[in-house]
């Protein structure tokens, strides 16, 4: 008996499975033979020299790749430190107003990115709604607070806020009361009943939340040029001008490839 909805499970997941392929793990599969290939080809069909790696080191570009890297873990880890709070209370706390904070935070994700940055530069920016009114009322300026790794990490943080919101919450829900009631019954403290079982039930949620954090905020592009200025060139920015310069220099456009 087992054994048949062993079957019937694996081929009720197949579609999906195959779909999963096609869609995400195949064209990762594409990037990866290209960049073993000779540059300037668009075809696979050629020996491997591996000389775009070569590339990655000798023009700098690592570093590129490592400031993406190492802001994407900070505003990660920032994310789930400021979202467990709000997501605790979302699934064990708050009751029906969890329902009016998912709405509150899922409209934001309705109005563009780009445009909700720029609200945040005008508000950050020298002679904006911060650094004006606090030299209006004070006679105190400062030089603004955009511009800088900080100014970044934070862009990353509120955008991305949502995709580490609501997969915590949800595996902080998953956690029982009861073990949590009878924990505190046999004497553990708060950090014990953290530690020892909050974080270990929800740790589908956490990890969920922080892969969705994490891989979008390393690809991330709109933060650095907006509230950076570009002080750090990300791994983004890298790949949009060297395709470009590319595609420029072969005289080809986007439509005109296979």
């Amino acid at each position: 008996m087992q054994r048949i909805e062993e079957k019937h499970g694996f081929l009720s997941a197949a579609p999906l499975f195959i779909v999963l392929i096609i869609s995400f793990i195949a064209p990762l599969i594409v990037i990866a033979l290209f960049s073993i290939m000779p540059q300037k080809v668009f075809s696979v069909v050629n020996l491997p020299d591996f000389s775009a790696y070569k590339t990655l080191l000798s023009g700098g570009y690592y570093k590129s790749l490592l400031w993406s890297l190492g802001m994407a873990c900070i505003s990660t880890f920032v994310l789930l430190v400021i979202s467990w709070p709000l997501a605790y209370g979302m699934a064990k706390v708050f009751n029906r107003f969890s329902l009016i904070i998912t709405i509150a935070v899922v409209m934001t994700l309705f109005v563009s990115e780009n445009i909700r940055l720029f609200g945040w530069v005008l508000t950050l920016m020298k002679g904006g709604l911060i650094e004006g009114h606090l030299r209006a009322w004070t006679g105190i300026g400062f030089e603004g607070l955009l511009y800088n790794v900080p100014a970044i990490i934070f862009g990353l943080v509120y955008v991305y806020l949502p995709f580490m919101l609501f997969p915590l919450a949800q595996g902080i829900s998953m956690v029982p009361d009861d073990a949590r009631q009878a924990a505190a019954d046999l004497g553990a403290s708060r950090f014990q009943i953290l530690r020892e079982i909050d974080i270990p039930l929800a740790a589908p949620g956490i990890v969920v939340g922080s892969l969705l954090s994490f891989v979008l905020a390393a690809g991330a592009l709109a933060e650095s040029k907006l509230l950076g200025g570009q002080v750090v060139i990300v791994m983004a920015d890298e790949v949009e001008s060297v395709v470009g310069v590319e595609l420029s220099e072969l005289d080809v456009s986007p439509e005109e490839l296979p």
